[in-house]
């Protein structure tokens, strides 16, 4: 019996930047449009190439396998949980960091029950831990690193910390790229395309210590009149008019390229993953940011010499118009107010905010409708570099002491 295997190969087209805006030594590239998201086989005319980047599904297939995708998750609807991992490619990594409640109800134990149904029918590889697992907790205290524990000597509640133990797991894991996808979004299809645009970024990527962040090309809300879909979440649009300001503040051109401030769906190289501080809680996405412009912009002296050799090659910052609306649970007012102080209290309080610029980020809120004092914004706790441990005893002692760490294949 002859059998023929077809490798089938097509492409995605994403269109190049128009424009690359310097700070230092990070090139922040303007948004990117998605095209098409599958163009077939067949050739298209070289004008149009001049304009787009050509993505083939060969070359996102050889990143998905370099990649773990994240997804932090605390007391979410599991079939929303089930979406999201429909939606993330086969060939990607998933690992799970829960902060779910244990009691009354054991809302972790109700998600790794998920997990294996799941997998059952797709054999994926997924590793699940909870956040608050006492042996994460000892194996951070014996390592000394404390800069993600709280007072009682456990791991902080926050994303921040979830996305920076999957982080660590990659790392485990001997993963080149880290993606992260919020556990609340109830569009697999949009899963997926933002799994892609990261391999399509990284794919166009001049650095080994690069950045892909989604920009969503709809927010829909429901409104009295039906859908109304917004073009940025409420606390996206301060966050973003704020770095923004910051950037002009140095370059002294007015300037519009971020539009990725508070971006839950983004991916880094684990190169550069390894060599960010990350800010608690809700202030971790814009404080990547920051933190690049702080590590590698030149304004202040580098942290490190990693970070000295880092700078020598470039950063790339990639931003990419997803084609699905992002559509996620709503968590009401004092979850965005929450949001929106912890987002601010990462540039407000930041080693190169100039002390000019923190009545502007205040006069920014008030022109966006949320009143806040200069005194009551909040500088979140740092995360220290995942470069400061040592991974090959981390790896052995979190496989010895953890009570809930899981591997799924």
């Amino acid at each position: 019996m002859l059998l023929i295997t077809l490798n089938l190969i097509f492409s995605m087209i994403v269109e190049l930047a128009r424009r690359v805006e310097h700070f230092g030594a990070v090139r922040f590239h303007d948004t990117q449009r998605v095209y098409e998201l599958d163009s077939g086989m067949k050739k298209f005319p070289t004008k149009a190439r001049e304009a787009v980047a050509t993505i083939s599904s060969e070359d996102i297939g050889k990143i998905n396998q370099k990649m773990a995708i994240v997804v932090p998750i605390k007391d979410e609807r599991l079939r929303l949980l089930e979406g999201v991992l429909s939606g993330i490619p086969h060939d990607c990594y998933v690992i799970v960091v829960s902060g779910s409640k244990r009691h009354p109800v054991d809302r972790f134990m109700m998600e790794v029950q998920l997990l294996k149904r799941f997998n059952h029918f797709v054999g994926d590889e997924i590793l699940i831990i909870h956040q608050h697992d006492p042996g994460l907790s000892e194996t951070f205290r014996s390592a000394g690193f404390d800069s993600i524990l709280d007072e009682t000597g456990s791991v902080r509640k926050g994303k921040a910390e979830a996305m920076f133990i999957g982080v660590l797991l990659a790392k485990m894991l001997g993963k080149e790229y880290v993606g992260f996808i919020d556990a609340d979004n109830y569009v697999p299809g949009a899963v997926h395309e933002y799994v892609e645009i990261y391999a399509a970024g990284f794919s166009q990527a001049e650095s080994p210590f690069s950045m892909v962040r989604v920009s969503w090309i709809y927010k829909p809300k429901i409104a009295e009149n039906g859908p109304f879909f917004a073009k940025f979440g409420r606390v996206s649009a301060v966050s973003n008019d704020c770095i923004n300001l910051l950037i002009s503040s140095y370059t002294g051109f007015g300037t519009e390229i971020i539009k990725t401030a508070n971006s839950g769906e983004h991916a880094m190289s684990l190169q550069l993953a390894e060599l960010l501080y990350y800010a608690s809680g809700f202030a971790v996405e814009p404080y990547e940011i920051i933190n690049i412009m702080e590590q590698f912009g030149g304004v202040i002296p580098a942290p490190s010499q990693a970070a000295s050799q880092a700078a020598l090659l470039g950063v790339d910052v990639f931003q990419i118009e997803s084609r699905n609306p992002h559509l996620h649970e709503e968590k009401g007012e004092g979850h965005i107010n929450e949001m929106l102080l912890s987002s601010i209290g990462a540039i407000y309080h930041s080693q190169i905010c100039q002390p000019k610029l923190k009545d502007s980020i205040v006069s920014i809120c008030t022109r966006h409708g949320f009143e806040v004092k200069g005194e009551e914004i909040p500088n979140p706790a740092k995360i220290k570099p995942p470069c400061e441990l040592d991974i090959t005893k981390f790896a052995a002692e979190v496989q010895k002491n953890s009570q809930t760490l899981i591997e799924l294949k």
